[in-house]
């Protein structure tokens, strides 16, 4: 779905929605966030909700209110993203790829900003498939392989991103212990349909889907104008000369998925 998100008429997320460890994303990005938000609160039971924050590490995007009510458990291979996470009841410092959960014990597993970094994503996305409850919800944020900001980041050397992260986005401790950016492998399934694809073959249909402006075009907007015009204009030009058949400009994507129930998986 390649919508202008403004014309949904959508609210951004606000700062009191989301964790205070938690870094607000910028430009369509918050609008698509609350939009998760909403769907999230509608189709979530009622009281204590069961959370798996698979690489969660020490900042959460889910609503602050669901944070509350809910029991939720961290797993990172990064022991200093645990050390620094002050929401979860459970922190493990283990791999998501190879990390289980017991079996339908969870309401919700998300995993943000965090497949692309993996090696193998189809194990990790068996672990949490396995983890759900019939009729409970997977949340992905990730970015999205065909766009600017991710073929500049699959095909160039980490120095760079943290050369970027430092110089563009102003985080001087980026690359240091627990801090971004980390290594990325862009598995194959990080593809939103490649990856649409597995889950539906593993009992789970889509409830929400949303690709949309990379942040780091509004961040840059605001930080850098100069730059962010000559970005603009040349993803622009790219963009028509494809006969925007594709955005460069959509970066990111946000996809909840729903464990079918075994009734509603028979009687389709």
């Amino acid at each position: 779905m390649h919508q202008t998100i403004a014309a949904d008429g959508l609210m951004p997320i606000a700062e009191s929605d989301l964790h205070h460890d938690t870094e607000m994303p910028a430009g369509e990005a918050g609008y698509s966030l609350a939009k998760v938000h909403a769907v999230l609160q509608r189709l979530l039971p009622a009281g204590r909700v069961a959370i798996y924050e698979a690489g969660g590490g020490a900042a959460s995007y889910l609503p602050a209110a669901l944070l509350k009510r809910s029991s939720v458990t961290v797993v990172d291979i990064d022991p200093t993203q645990i050390f620094n996470n002050a929401y979860a009841e459970t922190r493990i410092c283990g791999d998501v790829q190879t990390h289980r959960l017991p079996a339908e014990s969870i309401d919700l597993v998300t995993s943000y900003n965090v497949i692309e970094h993996l090696p193998d994503v189809d194990a990790a996305l068996e672990c949490f498939a396995e983890a759900v409850k019939p009729g409970g919800l997977i949340l992905i944020g990730a970015p999205h392989p065909r766009s600017l900001s991710g073929l500049v980041t699959k095909h160039s050397p980490h120095w760079f991103h943290v050369w970027f992260y430092r110089h563009i986005r102003g985080n001087e401790r980026a690359g240091e212990p627990g801090e971004a950016p980390f290594p990325v492998h862009y598995h194959p399934l990080v593809l939103p349909s490649r990856l649409k694809a597995f889950m539906a073959g593993h009992g789970f249909e889509v409830v929400y889907e949303r690709v949309y402006e990379s942040p780091r075009f509004a961040e840059m907007r605001v930080r850098h104008r100069a730059l962010s015009m000559i970005v603009d204009g040349v993803t622009g030009l790219i963009n028509s000369l494809l006969l925007n058949r594709i955005n460069l400009r959509h970066g990111d994507y946000h996809l909840v998925l729903r464990k079918r129930t075994s009734t509603r998986a028979a009687a389709e």
